[in-house]
């Protein structure tokens, strides 16, 4: 009799530590709040398959425990048992992955109003890329990436000059506004993650990934590179501030263009030579 009790004590203690675990989620900061009642009814059915099955586990070791007397019955096939469970594990998976389906779809669909802007990862920290006045991100190319340009900007392109870098770990976006993230990497594989807006995605070399979300709050919060990518994986963080436009407009007008950008390196190398010749 110890064994099924256990079974049930378990049974019991991960039901109570469910409901009254002291961890959850974080606050949602953005419309993807529906990813999150995904997941609870994920918890209900995998909650229920888990009873369910503990339930049985229990009564079958106190049904069936060691009798002398008893024989045990042969039977290799039993197509009404195989129907009932088939159909219910079908049902199951269902349930489980329809609505993570139309959710999905939701995130990848991205709207015509979106602000595009974009995330770059690199071993171990964050880059930032916003269009300036034209509202249009310029042209990139892999070749074209060195030390004084980092996100490989084309300069032949004219939607490039204006393109606010960030090069940084603190990214400000304005309240309300549907955002659209262009996600790449300059070496390994990372993972651009804000927990309270419920949106990741895998950072690919070699390729462009987005996804899009609408800020709903307010306030700082967390930048997670959620992909191992190395020794420092663990500090490669960053922080997304949610602004009101006045204070969004601010910070804006500080951060510096791809052309101030050049214009400053140009500047810097002149004051380098001049030095050496001194």
């Amino acid at each position: 009799m110890i064994v099924p009790i256990v079974i049930l004590l378990v049974i019991l203690g991960s039901v109570a530590f469910h409901f009254w675990s002291p961890w959850w989620w974080s606050e949602v900061a953005s419309n993807w709040g529906n990813i999150d009642s995904t997941i609870l009814l994920t918890f209900w059915v995998t909650g229920v398959v888990f009873v369910a099955v503990g339930l049985f586990v229990a009564f079958c070791v106190w049904k069936y425990r060691y009798n002398k007397d008893r024989t045990a019955d042969y039977e290799p096939e039993n197509a009404r048992l195989e129907w009932i469970l088939t159909i219910l594990t079908a049902l199951g998976v269902i349930a489980l992955l329809t609505p993570g389906l139309i959710v999905w779809n939701k995130f990848v669909t991205v709207p015509d109003d979106v602000y595009e802007i974009e995330v770059l990862g690199y071993q171990w920290g964050w880059g930032f890329r916003l269009p300036g006045q034209d509202g249009i991100l310029g042209t990139t190319d892999i070749n074209n990436i060195n030390d004084e340009n980092m996100f490989g900007l084309n300069t032949d392109d004219p939607h490039s000059f204006d393109d606010i870098l960030i090069d940084g770990d603190e990214l400000h976006i304005l309240l309300n506004q549907p955002l659209k993230v262009n996600l790449r990497s300059l070496d390994v594989l990372h993972d651009f993650y804000v927990p309270q807006f419920r949106a990741k995605m895998d950072m690919i070399p070699g390729m462009i990934t987005s996804y899009w979300f609408t800020p709903i709050k307010t306030g700082s919060f967390e930048i997670l590179c959620a992909e191992y990518c190395g020794t420092a994986h663990y500090a490669m963080l960053g922080t997304v501030l949610v602004d009101e436009k006045d204070d969004y407009d601010e910070w804006l007008n500080e951060q510096m263009t791809f052309k101030e950008t050049l214009a400053l390196n140009k500047n810097n190398d002149l004051i380098k030579v001049a030095s050496k010749n001194d």
